[in-house]
């Protein structure tokens, strides 16, 4: 079994995925955003999608299934108020764990319900990939290694601010969101927690280090492409670039207490 991925580090190129998706809670909006996401951490080797197919809520779903390769998977609801179709992505996704092909798992879902299933699969060894709107219960959101909300999916170009005035309220937007108090003590408690002796932490580790803590975490979520944007946009730390060629981010808070130090840079001998 492989291990499990953390923060916005994928697991290896090749890494094999099975994707589950809720059909009853997932809109088919989100499918290409959400594809070029699950890209990011492997290959889907399983694509498919569960729900009732005989009834018309499902209907944006038929349109786009066969353009990207997913295939549905029929559950009929055999009772008013009880939801069979989880009850079939959850022994189907068991199934597919006991074959051990799989690296990890992206569960497509804003229910509580897999909450468990996921933990499961953690207890395996392989990693679980989240994927749901805001309301997701934090009990499922927290069973994943990796949790990502629909929201931030979507195309850049079709989210887009339109006018100038628009990309400048956006940009406020999140330089405030960079601020946020909560934030900021999640940031500087992390590079604490893995900075070296003269204060500077890779900002790769970082990012590990949050996504252990908080599954949802992402850069994203405040209105920056990449972690390294975001972090700078906050103001709380210096930031250097080392090795050959200069692509880690090293960042060191910036305290009293840090400008009491030596002064000395990040080392550039860092792997």
């Amino acid at each position: 079994m492989a291990a499990h991925a953390t923060g916005d580090q994928p697991h290896e190129k090749g890494a094999t995925l099975a994707l589950l998706i809720d059909g009853d809670n997932a809109s088919p909006r989100i499918v290409t955003g959400l594809l070029a996401e699950v890209a990011k951490y492997g290959v889907a080797g399983v694509r498919r999608i569960y729900g009732d197919w005989t009834k018309p809520n499902l209907g944006g779903w038929k349109d786009c299934l066969l353009e990207h390769s997913i295939q549905p998977i029929q559950q009929f609801a055999y009772t008013t108020g009880k939801n069979a179709t989880d009850g079939a992505m959850i022994i189907d996704a068991m199934d597919l764990l006991y074959t051990a092909r799989f690296d990890g798992f992206c569960i497509v879902s804003s229910d509580s319900d897999f909450a468990r299933l996921a933990a499961r699969i953690r207890e395996q060894g392989v990693t679980v990939y989240g994927f749901g709107e805001r309301k997701t219960p934090r009990p499922f959101v927290t069973a994943c290694d990796k949790f990502v909300y629909v929201d931030v999916l979507n195309a850049p170009d079709a989210e887009a601010p339109a006018t100038p005035a628009d990309r400048e309220e956006a940009n406020a937007k999140a330089t405030m969101n960079a601020k946020d108090r909560t934030l900021l003590a999640l940031l500087r408690s992390a590079i604490i927690d893995v900075c070296d002796e003269n204060g500077w932490a890779d900002l790769g580790r970082v990012g590990s280090h949050i996504a252990k803590q908080s599954p949802e975490f992402d850069a994203r979520n405040y209105g920056f492409a990449r972690l390294s944007d975001l972090i700078e946009a906050s103001g709380i730390v210096d930031i250097e670039r080392v090795g050959d060629p200069r692509k880690i981010v090293m960042v060191r808070l910036k305290t009293s207490e840090n400008k009491q130090r030596t002064g000395n840079s990040p080392k550039t001998d860092r792997p």
